[in-house]
């Protein structure tokens, strides 16, 4: 990538420097960098930003707060491709900002409703085996010992369990080489659940008319189905394409991963036509 530049606070990695203007959202909350491999193999034929979402500090982290960072950076009509919470973030923008927005990629989407995600819970309870268990709270416990920053080489190690959990069978664990935000994970997730709970979301996403599809691995624990049915009914011209033996970070799964990029490849290629 091009080196980092920082727009109104945010900072922003840029890849390729031709065709479609792209946008990838990371997810967590509180991953930043954790798309950088999808934004890189998009980067051909594409022009694609990836914006680091602004971590805990002294502004509370709220969905409203994350989209306003947004704005900063996309100032001109472009693609949004987001991943698990960055879907989510993909989708409160649009609404907020529907001129800047000429399609939307929802790769791996979080939940909007409760039974959603006892799915997801269920799903995941089924991969952890005693020893995961174990590791896991290890992990977990040394973190919170090692104080409220918690340890960085330690927050890596637990991602890496976490996404092998999530996956089927990954080509490599995507480098990042920023620290997680566990406490902007913890604020900004608060407010998406407060923002479901007073049905303020999905229920806005009606006011999207921009095309909308979901990407979704069929072995993902995030039950891809249930969202779309629910998405659905706000957004009824959204589409669900699955891929099979593959989990949560599709453009890293050996199964998956060429039909996944050339799919989005398509989509965004696709789009760009209609709307010149």
């Amino acid at each position: 990538p091009s080196s980092p530049a920082r727009d109104a606070g945010l900072v922003v990695r840029r890849y390729g420097d031709a065709g479609p203007r792209v946008a990838v959202l990371h997810g967590g909350p509180g991953a930043p960098g954790s798309v950088a491999s999808l934004a890189e193999a998009l980067a051909d034929p594409c022009q694609v930003l990836e914006p680091l979402q602004r971590r805990s500090g002294d502004t509370p982290l709220t969905v409203a707060q994350h989209v306003e960072d947004l704005t900063a950076v996309v100032t001109e009509p472009l693609h949004l491709v987001g991943w698990s919470w960055g879907a989510m973030l993909a989708l409160s923008f649009t609404v907020a900002h529907p001129e800047v927005v000429r399609s939307l990629a929802l790769v791996g989407c979080g939940t909007y409703d409760t039974d959603a995600r006892e799915q997801y819970d269920q799903a995941m309870k089924a991969r952890l085996d005693a020893d995961d268990r174990a590791v896991l709270k290890t992990l977990t416990d040394q973190i919170e010992a090692s104080g409220d920053a918690g340890n960085e080489a330690l927050l890596t190690e637990r991602g890496r369990l976490w996404n092998q959990l999530l996956s089927v069978d990954l080509i490599k664990h995507d480098r990042n080489e920023f620290p997680e935000d566990p406490e902007g994970r913890r604020q900004t997730w608060d407010d998406v659940l407060r923002l479901q709970q007073e049905d303020v979301e999905p229920a806005a996403f009606t006011s999207i008319r921009v095309p909308v599809a979901m990407f979704h691995g069929t072995d993902d624990p995030h039950p891809g189905h249930a969202t779309y049915a629910t998405l659905r009914q706000h957004i009824p011209q959204v589409t669900y394409q699955q891929f099979s033996r593959c989990g949560h970070v599709p453009w890293l799964e050996r199964h998956a991963r060429d039909d996944f990029l050339r799919a989005l490849h398509q989509w965004i290629e696709t789009n760009e036509r209609n709307q010149n």
